[in-house]
C-alpha cells in the first residue's frame, strides 16, 4: 500500500530509514488513535474544499437541497478528503521521515502505524462510497472515478512536477461532485467553479512546496519549485491565481450571480494580492499564513457570497 524505498535506494537518494525519530507516546487505545489520525491529515483543513462543495449544491439546487442530501455531501466530502490526506501519509512515509519539516508526523515518528492508517483509509473510502450510494446513481457510479484521483494523486511527485494541478483537480472536483449529488447532471457554471477551484490550489500548492525545494531535488521528488526555482514558483503560483480570478467571475456570470457575488470576488482578489506579498523568494517564513489562513477565508467568503445570490434569486 505504502510506497516503500528498500536501504539501497533509501541510502542512495539521501533517505534515512524510518524509526529514528520515533517518540515513544503511543496513544492509549483505539479513541487516541483515530485522534492522533485526525491531527497527523489536518482535519480541520477540510475547511478548503467543504465550502465549494457546499457552494456547488446550492448553485444545483437554485437553493436549499434539503438536509438530507446537504448532509450526505458533507459525509462525502469529509470522508473523502480524511481518505485521500491519509493515504498520502502512508504513500510519503519514508519521505516523511527524511524530511526535516516533516519527520515528526505521527507515522514516521511511531505515534501510529501503517497498518491502522491504512484501515483508517478503507473504512473512510467505505463511508465515501455509502454516502454517493445514498445520494443518486450517477453519484455512486463516478465515486470509484473520484477516489482514483484522490488515492493517485500521492503519487504523482513521483513522476511530474505538474503534480500541483493534480491536488488542484482533487479539491476541484468537489463542486462538480456535489451538483451531480443534487441535480444527477452536469453544468457550464459548475464546470467552470471546479476548473476555478483546481487552479486556487495548484497556485497556492505551489507556494507550500517552495519550503522544500532542496529536499525535492536531493531525493528526485518533481515539483515546479524544484524543477524552475522558487522565483519562478511564485510568478507561476500567481498566474494561477489570475486566472483563478478569471474562472470565478465567468461562473458567477454563468449562474447568472449578481452584486454580491461580485463584490466577494472583488474582496478574493485583494486577498490574493496580499497572499503573494506574504511570500518572497528569498524569505517564506510567512508560508504558512498564506497557506491556511489566507486560503480559508477565500473559500469562505465564495461560499457566503455566493449564497446570498442564489437565495435571493428565489
Amino acid at each position: 500500500m505504502a510506497e516503500r524505498l528498500d536501504g539501497s535506494a533509501a541510502s542512495s537518494a539521501g533517505i534515512r530509514q524510518p524509526g529514528a525519530h520515533r517518540r515513544p507516546d503511543h496513544p492509549p487505545g483505539p479513541f487516541g488513535k483515530v485522534w492522533t489520525t485526525l491531527e497527523m491529515i489536518k482535519f480541520e483543513h477540510s475547511v478548503f474544499a467543504l465550502p465549494f462543495a457546499l457552494t456547488g449544491a446550492l448553485l444545483a439546487a437554485h437553493g436549499w437541497p434539503g438536509w438530507r442530501a446537504m448532509g450526505w455531501i458533507v459525509v462525502a466530502m469529509v470522508s473523502a478528503r480524511t481518505a485521500a490526506m491519509t493515504f498520502n501519509r502512508i504513500a510519503d512515509y519514508n519521505f516523511d521521515a527524511a524530511n526535516p519539516r516533516t519527520q515528526l508526523r505521527a507515522l514516521p515518528a511511531g505515534r501510529l502505524t501503517v497498518r491502522f492508517a491504512g484501515g483508517f483509509t478503507a473504512v473512510s473510502c467505505a463511508v465515501f462510497l455509502a454516502a454517493a450510494f445514498e445520494l443518486n446513481r450517477l453519484a455512486f457510479e463516478l465515486a470509484p472515478l473520484a477516489l482514483l484521483i484522490l488515492i493517485g494523486y500521492s503519487y504523482t511527485k513521483r513522476f511530474t512536477w505538474l503534480s500541483h494541478l493534480g491536488l488542484g483537480l482533487s479539491l476541484g472536483i468537489s463542486p462538480v461532485g456535489a451538483w451531480i449529488a443534487v441535480r444527477g447532471d452536469v453544468k457550464t457554471s459548475v464546470v467552470l467553479l471546479g476548473a476555478a477551484v483546481t487552479l486556487w490550489v495548484a497556485g497556492f500548492d505551489l507556494i507550500y512546496a517552495c519550503q522544500d525545494v532542496d529536499f525535492d531535488r536531493r531525493v528526485k521528488l518533481q515539483s515546479v519549485p524544484a524543477r524552475f526555482g522558487i522565483p519562478a514558483a511564485l510568478r507561476i503560483s500567481l498566474l494561477l491565481h489570475v486566472l483563478t480570478i478569471a474562472l470565478l467571475i465567468a461562473a458567477a456570470l454563468a449562474a447568472h450571480l449578481g452584486w454580491t457575488a461580485g463584490a466577494g470576488l472583488v474582496a478574493i482578489s485583494l486577498l490574493f494580492v496580499y497572499e503573494h506579498s506574504l511570500v518572497k523568494p528569498r524569505d517564506l517564513s510567512r508560508v504558512n499564513a498564506a497557506f491556511f489562513t489566507i486560503n480559508g477565508a477565500i473559500s469562505f467568503l465564495v461560499l457566503a457570497t455566493w449564497a446570498v445570490d442564489i437565495f435571493a434569486r428565489k
